[in-house]
């Protein structure tokens, strides 16, 4: 009896096939089978909200070898990933075989494990269960209500705004929060304050308090606002405390600190972000790792649960067996008595699955390190000292808070301390924290009585600035996100990445800013789409689709709910004005009429109301006084050398500037110079543009050839050019300052090859290594001569071999159509006759084609003949 596995992924297959042995077939769909088709009428409100659905082309292959496999097997287990996303990958796999009538007489069943790990995927097998319709209906809701918005919200978007926007229903809220940080940042006034601060000693002990009451009266953080008033307060102190301070008051007490939970996909993200400077989705890739299995010299087996979770809970068995652990390699205060328990945070936890843990906790990082690269091991560490650490007892200290009387006791100066007595957990591990948390006080006070007096080495004043909020980091973000309820674990770094694709937001020394573009989208949907980016109504639609996936709500009346009421804001929406057109309170300088604000793909700009009018002006300026490129040409200044006008202009490749028009008739065309992407178009005035415009710069003679160096600037960036060789030249060089020496060491780098920036290890085949390139175009990776460009989302660092093997294999076969006739092999009579029919076709056409060239001569000579005569 043949049987019949199937996985998503292809390293997870190789892993089950080694625990199920020869009675079963592995193979992998590779993620989704089918999607929506990518035009109007996928998903139909009319017709209950029935979807069209076709094979996703980069997998249709991978669909035709499950076909041929099921068509032998009697049983058919679907095992792809234990959530939604997989449970509808199942269903969609199912939907296939049924309707090519595949599964006649054939067992088809879906199992699910937490872990792969031989003992887990065998009771699955053992276990198996229907498809659950319910989790499919709450994947199939959220897939419909994304397309739902993008099709109808995106070309509402490249009507009012520009071409090729897009709005999605989770990432527009994400857009708004980091759109509303921005501008509290802007909108922030910062205010002085002063605090006042003594030096105490005991001894030789010195240790510092803080004033916290003055003549009886509280201090609180804006009671002394700039310095003469600390400089008041602090001289008034001196002189009552005479070089003297009493303690009034000293209390002790002991507080602890309880270990942090398992790791959800949400914490385990943050961390990771905090602690080990991964981005949200390198952290799940390499998760993933780790989950579908490594091999670790006695086979191949997965280092920890599976990595999308929102839950808390631990299986007891895994708990058993960490407690285990703990009582082994542990003195025994550090074991609790009793399991420690964590309660899921989330409403509505997805189908209940464990935290994210090591599969077996005895399977310490030190024992697997050999077998891991340095990524891996990073994450699985953080991954395994969280929980051993979440089931030790709780870290204690020894906490001490003192008043410090000063004159009398109507000044009062505090100091507090603690001493870790017991570490408990943090033997093992602590937990990261975010900007803005306060770190717990460790400073160390010496041992005191009330009513001793100590001498006061000084009093003086801190002056001190608040501070705007900080814009979110990836870290932040994600835990906003998930306080507000917006989207789910499984999506959240598929929030981030599409944001950066859409370029709504930058992520800059690991803090979001929003682009211009990204604010004008956010203002234009909060203003006329207010309820779909609101926090509440979104994260309600979340918890709605929870209820569809518990089978407590059916799907298609909230589809419906939804629908009404978006439908009808697109139908309202569809005669709003532009966005940006704001008249301000400033006349144009060049032809007196009022000014406004405009909009153009680089965002807001100062524009004259006379730019429809005749004459028509074409005055503009960016909103702090420099050019804004945009569809018509801004005058930044005039050149020196030419006495032209200096237009920064938009073309296809970019914003670039340009002396003078060009005039119809003359040969020679205006000088123009692209904008490098380093350059704030903001900041573009005439200073820079005449830098820009002594471009190309002659750096001299190479020293071998004699021939001309120059620096310039063009479509792909700066760039070294010698005797029709062109090499880039790096970030870390300008091209305004390179000299002879550095564009000859560039360009003798440029003649051996370019190096690899990263090398992912040798081909399976056993055939050339797979490497990372940086090009013209951005990174690449290449395997003998097949290149094939990174995806923006995917940084060279964070590429993984399997990825690059499957951005590998799709560029072939994306060639394969080029090369047919050349690879086509005649191995079969069939074959055969194929290309001996190819070549008798040719001659044919050959043979017409003939006699239609000698009457087109024919034709010619007729004509000459009768131009002579």
């Amino acid at each position: 009896m043949s049987k019949l596995l199937i996985v998503e992924s292809p390293s997870k297959a190789k892993t089950l096939k080694k625990y199920l042995g020869s009675d079963f077939e592995v193979l992998a769909s590779y993620g989704h089978v089918r999607d929506l088709i990518p035009k109007n009428g996928a998903v139909d409100p009319a017709n209950q909200f029935a979807m069209k659905y076709d094979i996703i082309d980069r997998n249709a292959k991978h669909m035709d070898a499950i076909t041929k496999a099921v068509k032998s097997a009697d049983s058919i287990y679907l095992a792809t990933d234990p959530d939604r996303e997989g449970e509808a990958i199942s269903w969609h796999i199912a939907e296939i075989l049924n309707d090519k009538k595949l599964l006649k007489n054939k067992l088809l069943k879906r199992v699910e494990f937490n872990e792969i790990t031989q003992t887990a995927v065998k009771h699955a097998i053992d276990h198996p269960r229907d498809i659950a319709m319910n989790l499919v209906n709450a994947q199939q809701a959220r897939r419909a209500l994304d397309y739902l918005v993008g099709f109808n919200l995106s070309p509402l978007l490249w009507k009012k705004i520009r071409r090729g926007l897009s709005a999605g229903r989770v990432q527009s809220p994400a857009l708004r929060l980091i759109v509303e940080r921005e501008l509290e940042i802007e909108a922030f006034t910062s205010q002085e304050y002063w605090s006042i601060h003594l030096d105490a000693l005991k001894h030789a002990h010195r240790f510092n308090a803080k004033l916290i009451q003055l003549n009886g009266e509280k201090i609180e953080q804006f009671s002394v606002i700039n310095h003469d008033q600390q400089a008041d307060i602090v001289g008034k102190l001196l002189i009552a405390s005479a070089g003297k301070t009493t303690v009034s008051r000293v209390e002790k007490k002991q507080r602890s600190r309880s270990p942090a939970a398992p790791f959800t996909t949400s914490t385990l993200q943050q961390e990771a972000v905090r602690k080990l400077g991964f981005t949200t989705s390198r952290a799940m890739r390499v998760a993933q790792q780790l989950y579908e299995g490594i091999d670790v010299g006695s086979g191949t087996v997965g280092l920890i649960t599976y990595m999308r979770t929102d839950s808390f809970s631990l299986a007891t068995e895994a708990v058993m067996q960490i407690r285990e652990y703990v009582k082994k390699n542990f003195e025994g205060d550090y074991l609790p008595k009793s399991p420690i328990m964590y309660k899921t945070k989330a409403k509505n936890a997805q189908e209940a699955h464990e935290a994210i843990r090591p599969t077996d906790v005895y399977r310490n990082p030190a024992s697997v390190r050999q077998y891991l690269n340095d990524e891996q091991f990073k994450l699985y560490e953080m991954i395994w000292k969280r929980t051993i650490a979440c089931q030790m007892s709780p870290a204690k200290f020894d906490a001490v808070s003192v008043d410090l009387a000063v004159g009398m006791d109507a000044n009062l100066f505090r100091a507090s301390g603690q001493t870790l007595v017991f570490a408990g957990f943090m033997a093992v591990y602590l937990e990261g924290r975010d900007d803005g948390e306060d770190e717990d006080d460790e400073s160390k006070l010496p041992h005191l009585e009330t009513g001793e007096v100590l001498q006061v080495e000084k009093i003086y004043g801190d002056q001190h600035f608040t501070e705007p909020p900080p814009r979110y980091g990836e870290a932040s973000l994600v835990k906003i996100l998930e306080e507000y309820g917006i989207g789910r674990p499984s999506t959240y770094a598929s929030i981030i990445s599409t944001l950066q694709d859409r370029e709504y937001v930058v992520l800059d020394k690991k803090r979001f800013t929003p682009t211009d573009v990204g604010r004008v989208v956010a203002k234009f949907l909060s203003e006329h789409f207010t309820q779909y980016v609101d926090y509440d109504f979104t994260a309600k639609l979340e918890n709605e689709l929870d209820e569809i996936a518990e089978g407590n709500r059916e799907w298609i009346p909230v589809m419906d709910k939804f629908w009404q009421g978006f439908n009808q804001q697109i139908i309202n929406k569809a005669d709003v004005d532009r966005p940006g057109n704001e008249l301000i309170d400033e006349q144009c300088p060049k032809c007196g009429k009022q000014l406004q604000k405009q909009l153009s793909r680089f965002g807001t700009f100062i524009g004259c109301t006379g730019y429809n009018a005749e004459p028509k002006c074409d005055y503009k300026r960016s909103m702090n006084g420099t050019a804004q490129a945009g569809s018509d040409p801004v005058t930044i200044g005039t050149d020196v050398e030419s006495g032209k006008e200096i237009y920064l202009m938009n073309g296809p490749y970019g914003p670039y500037l340009q002396v003078g028009v060009a005039v119809e008739g003359e040969k020679k065309k205006p000088k123009r110079v692209s904008i490098p992407k380093e350059v704030p178009l903001a900041e573009v005035n005439i200073d820079i543009a005449n830098m820009l415009l002594s471009l190309p710069r002659d750096l001299g003679q190479h020293p071998d050839t004699g021939k001309k160096i120059v620096a310039n600037i063009g479509r792909f960036g700066p760039y070294v050019n010698h005797d029709g060789k062109f090499k880039s030249i790096p970030k870390t060089e300008s091209v305004f300052n390179i000299d002879l020496a550095g564009a000859v060491t560039l360009l003798s780098a440029a003649n051996t090859g370019p190096a690899p920036i990263a090398d992912l290890g040798p081909h399976p085949s056993g055939e050339g290594r797979i490497e990372v390139y940086a090009g013209r175009y951005g990174p690449y990776v290449q395997h003998a001569k097949i290149r094939a460009t990174l995806p923006k989302s995917v940084s060279p660092e964070e590429l993984t071999l399997e990825e690059a093997l499957t951005l590998l294999t799709e560029k072939a076969a994306k060639e394969v159509p080029a090369k047919k006739t050349k690879t086509k092999k005649a191995s079969t009579p069939a074959d055969k006759d194929v290309t001996a029919a190819k070549k008798v076709t040719v001659k044919k056409v050959a043979t017409k084609k003939a006699p239609a060239k000698k009457t087109s001569v024919k034709k010619a000579a007729v004509k000459k003949t009768m131009a002579k005569k």
